[in-house]
C-alpha cells in the first residue's frame, strides 16, 4: 500500500492513479472493439463467400439448363455443331451480373477454351498445362470438379483483367457431359478485401474518436487535481503553518490557540487535541524537573557512599592480604620443622594441604590487587620445572583429597612468558582439578610439543560434566556452591589466556572433564 509522505504526494498518486485508470478502460475500449472488428470481419468474409457460391452455383446452373433445353429443342432440327455455335453466341448475349470481372467460361474436357466472355482471345487455346502462382493448375482443377456429381468449387489464382495482373479466385464449375464441356463462372476475391479495408479504416476513425474522447477527459481530470491541489493545499498549509506556530509560541506562554486563523473544522479539532497535550506536557515537565533535581541528589549521594565502600573494601582486601602473609609464612615454617621431627604424619599432612590452599587463595588475591598496577614482563621460562615445582606443591593438598597425580610432562619445554601468570594458570587449574574430581581418582597433566612454535598444557579429571561451560569464566561463578572458592580462579585464567593469546578449549562430558591451553613459545604480546 503506498503511503503519501506529504499533500503533493498525495495528488500526485491520484492524478497517476487517474492515468493508470483511465488507460485501462482505453485498453479495454480499444481491445473490445478490435476484438469486434475481427468478428465482424470474420462474418463478413463467411458471409460474402457463402453468398458468391450460391449465386456463382445458380448462374452455372442456369447456364446449363439453358443448354440442355435448347440442345433438346433443336437435336431434330439441327446439326450439333451449329447448336453449339447458337448457345455460345446466347451465352455471350447473357447479362448474368454487372461486374464485368464475373463471366461464364467453357473449357472442353480437354483444357480448350470454348467460351470466355472477357478474353475472347483465348478462345480455342489449350490452357491444361498453364500452372498459377501457388503451384497449381487451375483448369485441371476445374475440369476434375465439374465431372462430379454436382459440380463443385475450386480455389486458384487467375489474371484479373482489369489490374493484369494474378488474384485469388473462387469459381463454380458444372459439366454438360453431353458434349464434354466444363461450364463455370468465377469471382475475384479481392472484393471482400475492399469491403474489409472500409471496416477498418470505419474502426480506425472510430478508435480515433474514442481516444480523442479518453484524452480530453484525462486532460480536464488532471487540471481538476491539479486546481484541488493548489487550492485545498494552500488552506491546508495555512492551518497546518497556525497549528505549527502555536507548538512553538506555546513555550514562552500559555495561550491558548487562536480557532479563529483556522479554516477546516478537522483541523480546529487537532488544535483542541495540541492545547490539551501542550498543558499536560508543560505541567508533567515541570513535575519531572523537580523530580530529575531530587533524583539527582539522591543519586549523587548514594553514588559517594557506594565509591567509599568500593574503596573501603578495596583497602581491606589489601589489609587482608598483607595481614595473612607474615601468618601464613609462620604456619608454612612451623610445618616443615615438624615435618623434620615427626615425617608421615596424616594430621600434619591436612594442616599443610590446608596452608598451601590459603596459599594459593592468598597468591590470586595478591594478582587481582597488583594487576592494573604492576606490568608482568616476559622471560623465557622452563614451562616443565615450573609445572613440576607447582605439582609438588599441591602433592599434599591432592593426598589429603584421596587423589594421585599421573604426569606425561615433557623435559625441556620453555616459553616465553611472564612467572606469576603461569603459576595462576597452572596453580587455578590444579586447584578445580582437586576440588572437582572424583575420590580416589587420578588428574591427568600433559604438557608436550605440538610444534615448533607452540606447546599444550591440558588437565584433564574424572567428574561431573560441566553443565554451563559459557558461564564457567564469568566472576564468581561456580559449577558447584558445595565446593570451595570464591568462583575468581578460572576468571584470572581467562584474563591472563586471552591477553597473552592463549587458546582455551574445554571438553566436559559425563566421564571426564579437559581443559586444554595452547600457548605460542614466541608470542611477543606484553603483558
Amino acid at each position: 500500500m503506498l503511503k503519501a509522505k506529504s499533500l503533493y504526494h498525495l495528488i500526485v498518486y491520484s492524478i497517476v492513479f487517474i492515468i493508470i485508470l483511465i488507460s485501462f478502460f482505453t485498453f479495454t475500449i480499444i481491445n473490445n472493439a478490435h476484438e469486434e472488428l475481427q468478428e465482424k470481419i470474420h462474418t463478413l468474409k463467411t458471409d460474402y463467400t457463402n453468398s458468391q457460391k450460391a449465386l456463382l452455383k445458380n448462374h452455372v446452373d442456369y447456364v446449363i439448363k439453358f443448354i440442355d433445353y435448347y440442345y433438346k429443342q433443336n437435336k431434330d432440327s439441327k446439326q450439333l455443331e451449329d447448336i453449339k455455335k447458337n448457345v455460345i453466341i446466347a451465352i455471350n448475349q447473357l447479362k448474368l451480373s454487372d461486374n464485368p470481372n464475373e463471366y461464364i467460361f467453357i473449357y472442353d474436357f480437354e483444357g480448350n477454351v470454348v467460351l470466355s466472355s472477357n478474353e475472347k482471345l483465348n478462345v480455342g487455346k489449350n490452357f491444361l498445362n498453364v500452372k498459377d502462382s501457388s503451384g497449381k493448375y487451375p483448369i485441371v482443377e476445374l475440369i476434375k470438379e465439374s465431372q462430379k456429381e454436382n459440380g463443385g468449387y475450386v480455389n486458384y489464382f487467375w489474371t484479373k483483367p482489369e489490374v493484369s495482373k494474378e488474384t485469388n479466385k473462387l469459381s463454380f464449375v458444372n459439366s454438360f457431359s453431353k458434349w464434354n464441356w466444363t461450364i463455370g463462372k468465377g469471382v475475384y476475391l479481392d472484393e471482400i478485401d475492399r469491403l474489409i479495408k472500409q471496416k477498418e479504416e470505419a474502426y480506425n476513425k472510430k478508435i480515433s474518436n474514442y481516444t480523442l474522447q479518453i484524452t480530453s477527459l484525462t486532460i480536464l481530470l488532471i487540471l481538476y487535481s491539479i486546481f484541488i491541489y493548489k487550492n485545498a493545499t494552500i488552506l491546508i498549509v495555512n492551518d497546518v503553518k497556525e497549528i505549527g506556530n502555536y507548538f512553538k509560541e506555546s513555550q514562552n506562554n500559555n495561550d491558548p490557540i487562536n480557532e479563529n486563523k483556522i479554516i477546516f473544522g478537522e483541523f480546529k479539532v487537532i488544535a483542541n487535541y495540541a492545547t490539551d497535550a501542550m498543558n499536560n506536557m508543560k505541567l508533567r515537565s515541570s513535575m519531572l524537573e523537580d523530580l530529575n533535581k531530587n533524583l539527582e541528589i539522591k543519586v549523587n549521594e548514594k553514588t559517594k557512599e557506594l565509591s567509599n565502600l568500593v574503596q573501603s573494601q578495596k583497602q581491606f582486601i589489601k589489609n587482608s592480604v598483607h595481614e595473612i602473609n607474615t601468618p601464613l609464612a609462620i604456619i608454612r615454617t612451623n610445618i616443615d620443622l615438624l615435618k623434620m621431627k615427626v615425617p608421615n604424619n596424616n594430621y600434619i599432612t591436612n594442616i599443610e594441604s590446608g596452608s598451601k590452599i590459603i596459599q594459593y587463595i592468598y597468591d590470586d588475591l595478591s594478582y587481582l590487587i597488583k594487576k592494573d598496577r604492576v606490568t608482568y614482563e616476559k622471560e623465557y621460562l622452563e614451562f616443565s620445572k615450573i609445572l613440576k615445582e607447582r605439582m609438588d606443591f599441591f602433592e599434599e593438598i591432592v593426598k589429603s583429597n584421596s587423589l594421585y597425580f599421573i604426569k606425561n610432562i615433557e623435559e625441556d619445554v620453555y616459553i616465553k612468558f611472564n612467572q606469576t601468570e603461569l603459576q595462576r594458570i597452572i596453580d587455578n587449574n590444579l586447584s578445580n582439578a582437586v576440588k572437582y574430581s572424583f575420590s580416589k581418582s587420578p588428574i591427568f597433566v600433559k604438557l608436550l610439543y605440538i610444534s615448533d612454535d607452540e606447546i599444550e598444557f591440558s588437565v584433564t579429571t574424572n567428574s561431573k560434566k560441566i553443565e554451563s561451560v559459557d558461564k564457567i569464566f564469568d566472576d564468581f561463578y561456580r559449577e558447584n556452591n558445595a565446593r570451595g572458592g570464591f568462583g575468581l580462579g578460572l576468571k584470572i585464567v581467562k584474563e591472563i589466556c586471552d591477553k597473552n593469546l592463549v587458546i582455551i578449549n574445554i571438553l566436559s562430558d559425563t566421564k571426564e572433564t579437559k581443559f586444554i591451553y595452547r600457548f605460542k613459545i614466541n608470542e611477543d604480546i606484553t603483558s
